[in-house]
């Protein structure tokens, strides 16, 4: 009886978070993982905070939508530095207000100003480069980078 209390003792100390080392260590997130998980899917949300890129597809297994996703996860640090957020929609069945707002049809990416304004449709993958390009012509990009320069 006295080694199943053992054991029985141990395992719950092990799994407990106060005791193990998971919890001594700070879970750090990601330069990925803080843009691409906004608080919200609400466009009005960012406005004049951030530039939202919006990916659609029909389906999260949508091959269109997992290659933008990789392409987008490999520079996100060059994302961040343009404050931009990613928001994906791959449920055409739930009707979200994205959907309502920018219509798409299967796969889809658009960026969005930080004006509100749609700056951007594709209807295939595209390379952050060729996204950070459209970007940094953004006359409000232009006076960030401006501004950044500036002592």
């Amino acid at each position: 009886m006295k080694p199943l209390l053992t054991f029985v003792f141990a395992t719950l100390f092990a799994a407990s978070p106060a005791f193990s080392q998971e919890a001594e260590t700070p879970s750090e997130t990601t330069v990925w993982e803080q843009i691409s998980a906004p608080e919200s899917d609400n466009l009005i949300d960012f406005l004049w905070l951030a530039r939202p890129i919006v990916v659609f597809a029909d389906s999260a297994n949508d091959p269109r939508f997992e290659q933008q996703m990789a392409l987008l996860e490999a520079n996100a640090e060059a994302l961040a530095e343009r404050d931009v957020v990613v928001l994906t929609d791959t449920n055409p069945a739930q009707g979200s207000e994205l959907r309502t707002k920018l219509r798409p049809r299967g796969f889809m990416m658009v960026a969005i100003g930080k004006d509100g304004g749609v700056k951007l449709r594709k209807a295939s993958p595209w390379d952050v480069r060729e996204i950070t390009r459209v970007i940094d012509k953004m006359p409000m990009r232009q006076r960030e980078v401006r501004e950044r320069r500036q002592p």
